[in-house]
């Protein structure tokens, strides 16, 4: 690669690394929706759904969208009703109250849609296992298309056409997508109809000219990273095409949700996913969970400005919830392991907050590497709940698993993240049944744990120009983790406690050169205790580099992932 592609040595080896061939290297460095994103038609149902899209828009029917309240709904109904904005196509935006309402389409919400006047129903990001609310919605008149991603039962809802990968019978192999990439390539199929109509010509009634599908590609991508899908094919042209749009400031929700989250510099990958992605799922969490839909859609900069502000301050109130629900669960889960070694975690606690158990199970993962699921009970003893799981272990599938069986009332997911609901004491019963489904592919993915370095450096080497270079790889994000570097035997000269339970540290190498860096929520974790110990001695680090930029300067830091004491006959650094 280094020969025939002129690529520094470092980008190379991180390209060897992911399974990049001399072949295909170039392609990779520079993915392209022309060549990635094939014929929408090659998912399932797309022409039916694409075909009822498009005649709504011709007739001026009233279109009811309805999404799903985290980062990826919102985008996805974002996506649509900027759409048929453009197409001056009535809508109404819907999503739904996490603790009123639940996940996805109730019957009431049907009701009440049809009663506004809407004609077609259109479910962004949720719909697949809608049985009885699709079936209400075809009882009053209403047609129903359903664009979502979640795995599917083989027995589907009552629709005109349901665009799902992650359908039994779809052969399209594009099941990597989230909800937003699935809408993007709806509408793709929907202006190729409306142009085979004329609509853009003076058959229809838009006053506007057709709309430049790839400006929405920074919506795409923001839901790709935010709902941990794999970044590979197609999602890397999503990503990396939509921070480039992203960057140009042109949509005012995203520009005021990235000034008040105090991102400095060009947004990146990671930031989607820990500054953008928190904000946007505040509102569906603990506030109003219609916020980040209107905040993507709005195109007025004060009224961006002002929900964004909204939104940051309902983040700030989020982590102060979550904090106290994350510090109970983990004395739960450490309980539990006193007693057994369980294959997943099971939690709840009628004090915690429906919005902030996904987070909380998502805290259990990380902290004990296993899957984790969290419930906010009710007054029957039964609740909503939310899990996260570890590379190899299905929870999704898992969790229809107890659905089919009655051990929950319902729930689906994905194989890294799913939500349920159980009835009246169902805890333990679900427990019982999640061990016995996930403990062989607990156990087998605990075998091959570890973490993989793709080089070695010393502090000298982390260089802004190297950081740079590595970039040409990305983006990163689940499916193409970043480049891990390890740094042996170097002098930590600071481990320090700073702001909400972050470890501040510095390395310095045998030639006086040094580097700083963040561990994130570790002070009362294993590995932020380990620092705090090893605080003046030589250790071995391994962790990924990023830039800062604060008052005009940029420099390299280290986010650090694991560290040991070094062998203490070479700690001769002293």
């Amino acid at each position: 690669m280094v020969q025939l592609h002129g690529l520094p040595d470092i980008v190379a080896r991180v390209l060897a690394a992911r399974g990049v061939t001399v072949d295909n290297a170039q392609a990779y460095l520079t993915p392209r929706l022309r060549d990635l994103m094939p014929d929408p038609s090659v998912l399932a149902d797309m022409d039916r759904a694409a075909a009822r899209i498009a005649e709504a828009v011709m007739r001026g029917e009233k279109v009811a969208v309805f999404g799903d309240y985290d980062v990826d709904g919102a985008c996805s109904a974002a996506l649509l009703g900027s759409y048929l904005a453009r197409t001056d196509t009535p809508f109404i935006v819907r999503i739904p109250d996490r603790i009123v309402d639940g996940y996805g389409p109730n019957v009431s919400a049907i009701r009440e849609l049809h009663a506004a006047g809407c004609k077609l129903l259109v479910t962004v990001d949720c719909g697949v296992a809608s049985y009885e609310p699709l079936a209400e919605a075809r009882k009053l008149g209403m047609d129903a298309v359903v664009l979502d991603h979640h795995q599917a039962a083989a027995e589907l809802p009552e629709a005109i056409a349901i665009v799902n990968p992650n359908r039994q019978d779809d052969l399209s192999g594009l099941g990597h997508l989230c909800a937003a990439g699935v809408v993007f390539m709806t509408l793709v199929a929907v202006q190729r109809e409306l142009r085979k109509c004329g609509f853009w010509h003076g058959a229809g009634k838009s006053t506007q000219k057709e709309p430049d599908l790839l400006s929405d590609l920074d919506l795409v991508g923001l839901a790709t990273v935010a709902d941990v899908v794999p970044l590979q094919g197609l999602n890397r042209a999503f990503v990396q095409q939509g921070l480039s749009i992203m960057r140009q400031r042109r949509r005012p929700g995203l520009t005021a949700l990235i000034d008040v989250s105090g991102l400095s510099g060009p947004p990146e990958a990671w930031h989607l996913g820990f500054l953008l992605g928190p904000r946007i799922n505040a509102g569906g969490r603990i506030g109003d969970s219609a916020l980040g839909a209107t905040l993507l859609m709005t195109n007025d900069p004060v009224n961006a400005a002002r929900i964004a502000s909204e939104l940051n301050s309902l983040n700030a109130e989020r982590q102060a919830v979550e904090r106290l629900a994350v510090e109970e669960a983990t004395a739960m889960a450490e309980l539990a392991l006193l007693e057994s070694e369980p294959a997943v975690f099971v939690v709840a606690s009628p004090d915690w907050h429906p919005g902030v158990v996904g987070l909380v199970a998502a805290r259990l993962k990380e902290r004990f590497n296993r899957p984790a699921f969290a419930f906010a009970l009710d007054e029957a003893g039964g609740g909503t709940g939310s899990g996260r799981s570890i590379p190899g272990v299905d929870v999704g599938r898992a969790v229809r698993r107890a659905v089919e069986e009655g051990i929950a009332v319902k729930g689906g997911g994905h194989a890294m993240a799913a939500g349920v609901t159980l009835g009246p004491n169902g805890i333990a019963a679900f427990r019982e049944r999640l061990s016995t489904l996930l403990a062989e592919d607990v156990d087998r993915s605990s075998i091959g744990e570890a973490l993989g370095v793709d080089a070695a450096l010393t502090a000298g080497g982390a260089t802004p120009e190297l950081v740079t270079s590595i970039t040409r790889a990305g983006p990163y994000g689940s499916g193409n983790p970043e480049p891990v570097f390890a740094f042996g035997n170097h002098l930590l000269t600071d481990a320090t406690i700073v702001g909400a339970n972050h470890v501040r540290i510095r390395l310095r190498a045998g030639d006086g050169t040094s580097v700083g860096g963040m561990v994130f929520r570790a002070a009362d974790q294993p590995l932020g205790q380990a620092l705090l110990g090893m605080k003046g001695q030589a250790v071995h680090a391994a962790g990924t580099l990023t830039l800062d930029t604060w008052g005009g300067r940029t420099q390299v830091s280290l986010r650090l992932l694991d560290v040991c004491r070094a062998d203490p006959m070479r700690q001769t650094m002293r």
